[in-house]
């Protein structure tokens, strides 16, 4: 693969969407190729299936069913988008990625780790992050910024949301040269300052 893949992770609440989106609008000023995704999403059949699973009404969704939802979106925006982007040597910047369901799932719900990942390694054909910012903000801090319309997953106790954090944190000790955990400010654009120079450091 010639391109780079950037993956952003944290908590409800914390930023992420706002802070890979400044770092793609970002790299575009610099004259990078690079596209902007969101998982679940970013293909018309993901997009589908994202509807499904944020869907405040559909709370009879199990934990095996909704982990394999979320895999099937991944699946399809890896063939579909990802992969062919980064043979053409674009740079990748998506919203989530296969770090999300094994601290949602796994961690959060308590569904077994390896499973997921071997099931991840199916799914994303293999293909893995060259850096992911994990956003880290206190659990009650970031709901608090959700509360006029939460999702299906929002809507879960704190106590869920604190075991996702957790999760994140196990995570990125595992594999501290790809996951960098940054502390969110106040000023989020002293947040994008500490990303562009991870980005610059790790990427480039």
């Amino acid at each position: 693969m010639k391109g780079k893949f950037i993956t952003f992770e944290g908590s409800e609440g914390c930023g992420k969407s706002t802070q890979s989106r400044l770092l793609y609008e970002y790299l575009q000023v610099k004259g990078k190729q690079v596209i902007y995704l969101r998982e679940p999403g970013a293909t018309k059949i993901s997009e589908k299936i994202r509807d499904i699973l944020l869907d405040a009404k559909n709370q009879a969704i199990v934990p095996e069913a909704e982990m394999l939802l979320y895999m099937a979106a991944r699946a399809q925006i890896v063939g579909e988008v990802i992969k062919p982007a980064l043979k053409k040597g674009i740079i990748v910047i998506c919203d989530r990625f296969l770090d999300s369901t094994l601290a949602y799932q796994g961690y959060g719900l308590g569904m077994d780790i390896d499973l997921i990942r071997r099931i991840g390694k199916f799914t994303t054909a293999g293909i893995a992050p060259d850096l992911t910012l994990f956003l880290d903000l206190a659990v009650e801090h970031g709901l608090k910024h959700r509360q006029a319309s939460l999702d299906r997953i929002e809507m879960r106790s704190v106590n869920y949301h604190l075991r996702v954090r957790k999760g994140y944190l196990a995570l990125a000790k595992q594999e501290p040269k790809r996951i960098k955990v940054v502390k969110v400010e106040q000023d989020k654009f002293k947040t994008q300052a500490k990303i562009r120079e991870l980005v610059e450091k790790y990427v480039f």
